[in-house]
């Protein structure tokens, strides 16, 4: 995992999809796609960095709210896409944030079940099939070797996660490879989910244990996702092609654009 890591100094769960081998014996291009957490903390260096790496389009997807509290710093050699998979009012309202506030206090669980119901609408809602249309738009016009989509939500590791789950199925990485690069955010958001357990600690255990439940991956969040895709449409790869509509020749197309012999 360790060399799918960027060197990106004050943002955190940068990391580069290539090097992942494929089930028909390819290997998934370095400097191609590229998925983190937000990029509003980063600093110039960091920018000329990703410039340099060949970061050249900026899929953001988080909601309206959260891009407006803290706006992407974009890499000058790239090109901003605002794609958001929620929009703002289902998310971040105030009564509702009031109303998760209070239960997180009392419910050991309701964080919990607050991520299975986020990743059902992951799946489900329209603004979210929309908004991984979108970003396969962007995969298919990202042709040039050496090119890289960077895309990311607030941590990287759910809104994010899924559409590195998408893209992986498409190009045919096994799925054991798949949900192990997306459980390796609990590895590379460590110090910001030690971060929110400091911030929050006064609020006692119960409220620790939801915020817990929301700065990690488990495995059942991502089972509730492909129960859900395989309710629907029977797999991942029928998902995307189905729902999302990214056809057969366009997934011919992303494995000519994405995939090596050499890993190169």
């Amino acid at each position: 995992m360790e060399q799918h890591l960027l060197e990106v100094k004050n943002g955190f769960n940068f990391r580069d999809i290539g090097g992942y081998p494929t089930t028909d014996g390819k290997i998934i291009k370095m400097h191609k796609a590229v998925r983190s957490g937000m990029l509003n903390p980063l600093s110039d260096d960091d920018l000329n960095y990703l410039n340099e790496y060949g970061v050249r389009v900026d899929v953001d997807f988080r909601s309206p709210s959260e891009q407006e509290e803290y706006p992407d710093k974009v890499p000058s050699m790239a090109k901003y896409v605002n794609d958001s998979v929620f929009p703002a009012d289902e998310t971040n309202s105030t009564a509702k944030n009031q109303m998760r506030k209070q239960a997180f206090k009392e419910d050991p669980e309701a964080g919990y079940h607050d991520m299975l119901n986020s990743y059902k609408d992951i799946i489900l809602a329209p603004s979210a099939q929309h908004a991984y249309r979108v970003f396969f738009d962007e995969l298919l016009a990202n042709s040039a070797d050496g090119e890289a989509v960077l895309f990311h939500c607030t941590a990287g590791k759910d809104r994010t996660g899924m559409g590195a789950v998408y893209l992986m199925t498409v190009l045919g990485v096994p799925d054991e490879i798949i949900r192990e690069d997306y459980l390796s955010s609990n590895k590379h958001l460590a110090l910001n989910q030690q971060n929110k357990q400091k911030l929050y600690h006064d609020l006692g255990p119960v409220f620790l244990k939801n915020v817990e439940a929301l700065t990690h991956v488990y495995d059942e969040y991502l089972d509730t996702a492909l129960n859900v895709i395989r309710a629907e449409t029977g797999n991942v790869r029928n998902y995307v092609e189905q729902v999302l509509k990214v056809t057969p020749q366009q997934q011919r197309d992303l494995k000519k654009i994405y995939l090596t012999d050499n890993g190169q």
